[in-house]
């Protein structure tokens, strides 16, 4: 029986860049970078004990060995517990942010990473 999800496999262009962009702007933590019969992957999670974790792979290189494999970018919600403070600090840094909008279940808004990626953040 599956319990959770463990890891996110994200695809990338620039496995540096987005190293950068996540850690750097959004503070996750690199858990592993591992290079192994000329693949490279990152682990990264928002902080330290992170249940899920999200895998930057690069995109060519996993392309050239699982041709067919599904590369688009996975639709992520992430949750934070004051959706307001993070928009600004978002915007502060530069991150392209969509405007906060109430939803039944909460306040939401989308971010694009490097690779103009986009992501949501809801509020819980």
């Amino acid at each position: 029986m599956i319990s959770k999800v463990g890891q996110v496999m994200l695809y990338v262009n620039n496995q540096d860049e987005a190293v950068d962009f996540w850690s750097k702007k959004l503070g996750f933590a690199v858990v592993a970078d591992e290079k192994s019969q000329g693949m490279r992957w990152i682990e990264i999670a928002p902080s330290e004990g992170a249940e899920t974790s999200i895998v930057l792979h690069d995109k060519e290189t996993v392309e050239k060995m699982s041709q067919g494999l599904n590369l688009g970018t996975p639709s992520l919600m992430f949750f934070t517990e004051d959706v307001e403070k993070l928009f600004k600090e978002f915007t502060e840094k530069n991150i392209t942010v969509g405007g906060i909008v109430d939803m039944p279940s909460g306040k939401v808004f989308n971010f694009a990473d490097n690779e103009d990626n986009y992501f949501a953040v809801m509020e819980k």
